[in-house]
């Protein structure tokens, strides 16, 4: 399915999610699979991804995005998720990503670093592992990107991390 049909779904789906009360964090269509990922602050839990699943199911019925039969997925993003819009990376601020750079966008391909601010340009990012301690990256060299899961010095999550996310939770139809 072509960006510009997922982009289509997206617009769609949105309403669809906030409705309940979540966001619409991602759709991805490939083969026979659509991907919905849903969030909300704190976290998000089995029956709020049961009530997504119902309602996304329902409005992909009468959209009819995929010929044929196709399997839909219903998650949380995770403890780390990928991140692919400005606002999506606003809600990173602070956290640690890690981001692939598109061929030829620079010498290094890829980077791990604090997100330390995003503006309508892109992102940049600090630490010891970014060449020269920190980097700006515009969004339109990023490749693929996400938020990287740390284990504070006890063993339990980062306080970054520590929103409320109770993991990658699943529920599925066909």
């Amino acid at each position: 399915m072509a960006g510009a049909a997922v982009e289509t779904l997206q617009d769609e789906l949105s309403p669809v999610v906030a409705a309940l009360g979540l966001e619409l964090v991602d759709v991805e269509v490939s083969a026979a699979t659509v991907r919905v990922t849903v969030d909300r602050d704190g976290g998000i839990d089995l029956d709020a991804l049961a009530a997504a699943n119902r309602a996304v199911s329902g409005a992909l019925d009468r959209l009819d995005p995929l010929p044929g039969r196709y399997t839909l997925e219903v998650s949380s993003p995770g403890v780390e998720r990928r991140l692919r819009t400005p606002a999506q990376f606003v809600r990173a601020l602070g956290e640690t990503v890690a981001v692939r750079l598109v061929p030829g966008a620079g010498e290094v391909r890829r980077l791990q670093g604090r997100l330390a601010s995003v503006d309508e340009r892109g992102v940049v990012l600090e630490g010891p592992e970014v060449p020269g301690g920190s980097a700006a990256v515009g969004f339109h060299t990023i490749e693929r990107a996400r938020t990287v899961f740390e284990w504070g010095a006890t063993g339990a999550p980062s306080p970054s991390r520590a929103k409320g996310r109770k993991g990658k939770e699943r529920a599925t139809t066909s």
